[in-house]
């Protein structure tokens, strides 16, 4: 018989192992629980839109299962595939399968490091802790407080097992290795896909490998060896990264109900961390890993990651800025979305350049100048090709445009999708792969004058001459209307065109505004008639004729916009107002103080969550919001 306890560390790397040992807890970790539900049903026909556990970059999602008799953690999930490899690969037994198992699930929870899961049977109870502590490797702890023996079994839900020696491995249909070993002495039997496996031993090792790369067998036997020996290091490291991302961002001044929300921003950002694989040569964060269509980078989202992942991992921003650098093509380009496969990627327009903004907020969280000079002649090039491929009559100010002609791409390009302000917008062709709209955008021209300071900064840091303007490309009153006292954008004639829209405020995030012109738009901002909405700074003035609730960008909230409106406020000395929006955000957005997941958008009138769920943007901006709420004005 057993030790009346037990402890069994398993390994998914994937590694599962199964190794004597006791479980990493934190303080710090265990009052951050049940912020996200991970509850899932990989039998079911329709996947749920709860998110996995996931972390470290690994493509593949854990979950607990909505049955309560399924007595391990369901999956792995495969989250390029968008299949579930194994509805539970690991369950925990006190008998062979097939027969009657005492154990059933009692209670579990998902924690920042962790999912949790406790059973209880006769006289019995069981612990298990998952940790995904590398993209390739995760520890599972499971402690046996009882004298009876386990069983583990599971199956896959395509694929055969071979046996060789003690392990069990499996060609996956999409090329993918996945491995499960078991330490010599285990009695392991199989029947296809099904396996299991009687824990004699107080010390059981199992090592499940999934490896999403071209692995030889023998090096990832080698591997899962490693993973074995160092797991209770592994684990600790993993826990203490944790510990780490919190207490260095958390700020006492604030509520207990504001630092969950920070920790659920970053809980979003680091479970939609995807490792290199394939085509895609750096790790980065995709939108939404619930969202199928969302498997890749994107241009625009990679920045506003980047700049909130400086304070948090900035190894893993830096790879992030690095990723759509990858594939910047000869002209200086940056496509928009790029993908493991790169026939998927898309050169019809590129997104707006806020490229310098991330590579300086990676600067200032930790100063490493050899990432500046990494990235400065990249940037220069991205900055000089907006005024060579998108200045219509080359007077120096900008448009959105696309490689194809097609309006649909160049609003792509804006970001700003079906935006109302591009209703009569019509396409002109300034040479051959290089088409912009007819009207100059007052953000682009707010990015790319930012964009020009940074590059001056960066040349100076560098200390190399900088090849670009020293004064400025042109003053925000160009786009600026005295009688409305708000910006909008200008047809290529010279004509306003007078659409109330977040546009608008993107002089004052960028501190190009005038005072004057910062205290009139901060009046249009602050009416509630137009953009002081229930949650506040939509994306469309609520007086507009053609203001949609779920309009996507012709009414919703957008977090990127609202951070942009009320960084915008802080930096003009209003402090007192921007703190006020802040807290609004943060307690009327449907979901957000509970278990909710943070959403792509919402409905500014309700707070009513709308379009995918997970999403690292808005994840990143709350996590921003957090970060400056009751913080001195910034210098403009």
């Amino acid at each position: 018989m057993r030790n009346k306890i037990e402890t069994l560390w398993v390994t998914i790397s994937f590694c599962l192992i199964l190794i004597g040992c006791n479980t990493v807890k934190s303080p710090k970790m265990d009052g951050y629980g049940g912020l996200l539900r991970v509850e899932q049903q990989p039998e079911g026909s329709t996947r749920r839109t709860n998110p996995f556990y996931t972390d470290r970059g690994a493509w593949v999602g854990f979950g607990i299962h909505e049955n309560k008799t399924v007595t391990g953690f369901c999956g792995p999930y495969d989250l390029d595939g968008r299949a579930w490899l194994s509805s539970a690969l690991l369950q925990i037994g006190t008998a062979p399968a097939g027969e009657k198992n005492l154990l059933s699930r009692d209670s579990s929870c998902y924690y920042p490091d962790r999912l949790w899961m406790r059973l209880r049977g006769e006289d019995m109870e069981v612990e298990q802790t998952l940790k995904q502590v590398s993209s390739t490797t995760a520890i599972l702890h499971i402690k046996n407080k009882s004298s009876k023996e386990l069983w583990t079994y599971g199956n896959l839900n395509q694929g055969q097992w071979t046996l060789a020696g003690n392990t069990l491995w499996s060609k996956l249909p999409n090329g993918e290795l996945l491995l499960l070993s078991f330490e010599a002495g285990v009695k392991v039997t199989f029947d296809q896909g099904k396996y299991q496996a009687h824990l004699e031993k107080a010390d059981t090792e199992i090592v499940l490998i999934h490896y999403a790369n071209p692995i030889t067998l023998e090096k990832a036997l080698v591997t899962a060896k490693t993973a074995v020996e160092q797991s209770k290091t592994l684990s600790m490291q993993h826990t203490a990264r944790w510990v780490n991302y919190i207490s260095s961002n958390t700020r006492p001044e604030l509520s207990m109900e504001e630092h969950r929300i920070m920790v659920k921003s970053m809980m979003t950002l680091m479970s939609n961390w995807r490792s290199a694989k394939k085509e895609l040569k750096h790790d980065g964060v995709v939108p939404s890993h619930v969202a199928d269509y969302f498997v890749g980078f994107w241009a625009w989202d990679s920045w506003k990651h980047a700049v909130a992942l400086a304070q948090i991992d900035p190894a893993l921003a830096k790879d992030q800025v690095r990723a759509m650098f990858d594939f910047q093509d000869s002209v200086g380009m940056i496509a928009d979305c790029i993908y493991t496969d790169h026939r998927e990627n898309n050169y019809r327009d590129s997104k707006p350049p806020l490229a310098a903004w991330a590579v300086n907020a990676i600067y200032e969280a930790d100063h490493d100048l050899s990432f500046v000079r990494e990235m400065y002649d990249k940037l220069v090039l991205y900055h000089e090709w907006w005024f060579r491929y998108r200045d219509h009559n080359k007077n120096g100010i900008c448009e959105y445009g696309a490689t194809d002609g097609t309006l649909e791409a160049a609003k792509w390009e804006s970001g700003m999708d079906n935006a109302i302000r591009y209703d009569s917008t019509q396409m002109l062709l300034n040479e051959k792969g290089a088409w912009s709209m007819d009207q100059e955008s007052v953000e682009l021209s707010a990015y790319l004058e930012l964009e020009r300071k940074y590059l001056m900064h960066f040349a100076e840091l560098l200390g190399v001459p900088f090849r670009g303007k020293k004064e400025s490309y042109l003053a925000m009153d160009y786009f600026f209307d005295q009688e409305r006292g708000y910006y909008f954008d200008r047809k290529l004639n010279g004509a306003l065109i007078p659409c109330f829209g977040p546009e608008g405020w993107s002089p004052l995030w960028t501190g190009l505004a005038t005072v004057p012109q910062a205290e009139a738009v901060v009046r249009v901002m602050q009416d509630t008639a137009k953009f002081a909405s229930f949650v506040p700074f939509p994306t469309a003035a609520l007086d507009n004729a053609k203001f949609m609730d779920r309009g996507y960008w012709r009414g919703p909230i957008w977090l990127d916009q609202v951070y942009f409106a009320i960084a915008g406020l802080r930096k003009y000395g209003y402090q007192k107002e921007a703190d006020m929006y802040t807290k609004q955000v943060f307690e009327r957005l449907e979901g957000l103080s509970g278990h909710g997941p943070i959403h792509e958008n919402y409905e500014a009138r309700t707070g009513k969550r709308l379009k995918a769920p997970h999403f690292s943007w808005s994840a990143a901006h709350l996590f921003l919001l957090y970060k400056e709420l009751k913080t001195s004005p910034q210098k403009k």
